[in-house]
């Protein structure tokens, strides 16, 4: 069983990415690499988290609609610094960069739109043990998404 029980979210997705889009590519450069958070993140490092976001969740909502049992994936929140300096997005090609956002999240309106309905209380674990389902996931994605462009714009600002 297939279909679009998402829409508000997948809705939500493409208005992130047709908003901000523009937003972003006009950003200069000293503010991109310059201004950092509490955490010490730069905005192409909060772009760059957002990208291993949807990297990873697309990789978890694939999964676990054909994992037969718990879906062991490994949890790379508590590695979210490293993940950023492995991949060094600090020096990565702005604009590359906002193409892999705005494709992975097109990518990942897609998954969710083919999701199959059936699967949604299939589950993995976070690195805390802490269960987490399909649907919860994908619940969660588009609030995940919203506070990191929040954090960029308050940066940006």
């Amino acid at each position: 069983m297939q279909g679009n029980d998402f829409k508000l979210i997948t809705d939500g997705i493409k208005k992130v990415i047709d908003a901000e889009q523009g937003f972003l590519s006009a950003l200069p450069v000293d503010v991109i690499t310059l201004r950092r958070n509490s955490q010490n993140r730069s905005i192409k490092q909060i772009l760059g988290h957002l990208v291993d976001s949807a990297s990873n969740n697309h990789q978890r909502m694939v999964r676990l609609q054909y994992c037969k049992d718990l879906l062991f994936f490994p949890d790379y929140r508590q590695d979210n610094d490293l993940w950023i300096a492995l991949q060094d997005y600090q020096n990565a090609d702005w604009e590359n960069l906002i193409q892999l956002w705005k494709f992975f999240n097109l990518h990942i309106i897609q998954v969710i739109n083919s999701i199959d309905l059936s699967k949604l209380d299939s589950y993995w674990c976070d690195f805390e043990g802490t269960k987490v389902t399909l649907k919860e996931m994908i619940d969660g994605y588009l609030d995940h998404l919203h506070l990191h462009i929040r954090e960029i714009k308050e940066l940006a600002l």
